[in-house]
């Protein structure tokens, strides 16, 4: 199934006899809180769902954003009404990470029809709501496993194995910044391939032709196995849409540079070199 769904699939998809499940997972690294922006309007019949409590287990050493424990994320997908038999499309304010991360965690969980609304709420047409719904709880339980999960030293391995791509912007890659982890720089073989690559200037995804080409010059048609990291395992996510997409699976190092940077007996590379 393809991963992403337009606006206009959705409106139809919302007024037939099966709608999905509407997720809204506006999120800002660094804030503000997307709860404001949500009761100020959104998708009728969407629920809120805050990434950093609901999609992500608490900060420390695995990261910023580690995964959420199943059990907790389970319950919370169930009190938003995500049922095991019924699609979801999950959204965000335009930028993608945050609803790309409540897609990866959904499908690595085990559910089946899960998409991301392609340009966010930025591209939604119809008129937006302010009521808040109280869905009737889900009964999804999540079975981890449905896609390919790294840690630090399978990433470290397939840096040299494979081919590991950094998500985030290039500066943070090479080093020149970093305004939030311990370090800067990135894990040595690891290829620069910002996020902010996979879209248009409209935030919707290139099409899946143009973000082939861009990942096969990457190396990654020719790779025996492709993986992504980036801050701290959202837009990654994004990156591993984008893969899909182009028809290239890719594992998530969710722990990222949040978590390699912090141990400090990890190598860190520096510059615009994977090595």
């Amino acid at each position: 199934m393809k991963p992403i769904i337009s606006a206009s699939e959705l409106a139809s998809e919302s007024a037939g006899p099966r709608p999905p499940v509407l997720l809204d997972v506006r999120w800002t690294l660094g804030g503000p809180p997307g709860r404001p922006a949500y009761e100020a309007g959104h998708l009728p019949g969407a629920v809120y769902v805050d990434l950093d409590t609901e999609l992500a287990g608490p900060p420390g050493a695995g990261g910023r954003h580690p995964l959420p424990d199943p059990e907790d994320f389970g319950a919370a997908m169930r009190r938003a009404g995500v049922g095991a038999d019924r699609p979801v499309v999950v959204y965000d304010g335009g930028l993608g990470w945050g609803a790309a991360r409540a897609w990866w965690l959904l499908r690595w969980a085990g559910h089946p029809d899960v998409r991301v609304l392609d340009g966010g709420l930025a591209g939604w047409p119809g008129e937006l709501s302010v009521e808040v719904p109280e869905p009737e709880p889900g009964d999804f339980t999540p079975k981890p496993g449905g896609l390919r999960l790294l840690d630090a030293d399978e990433a470290a391995a397939l840096a040299r194995s494979g081919l590991l791509l950094d998500a985030r912007a290039a500066e943070r890659y090479r080093g020149d910044v970093e305004p939030i982890d311990r370090v800067g720089g990135h894990i040595p073989g690891a290829h620069s391939a910002p996020t902010t690559e996979n879209v248009a200037a409209d935030g919707r995804f290139l099409a899946a032709g143009e973000l082939r080409e861009r990942f096969a010059a990457l190396g990654a048609t020719e790779a025996p196995e492709v993986g992504v990291y980036c801050g701290s395992g959202v837009s990654g996510a994004h990156e591993v849409l984008a893969l899909e997409l182009a028809g290239i699976p890719a594992a998530l190092y969710a722990g990222s540079w949040s978590e390699w940077s912090s141990d400090p007996s990890r190598p860190v590379a520096t510059g615009p070199d994977p090595r």
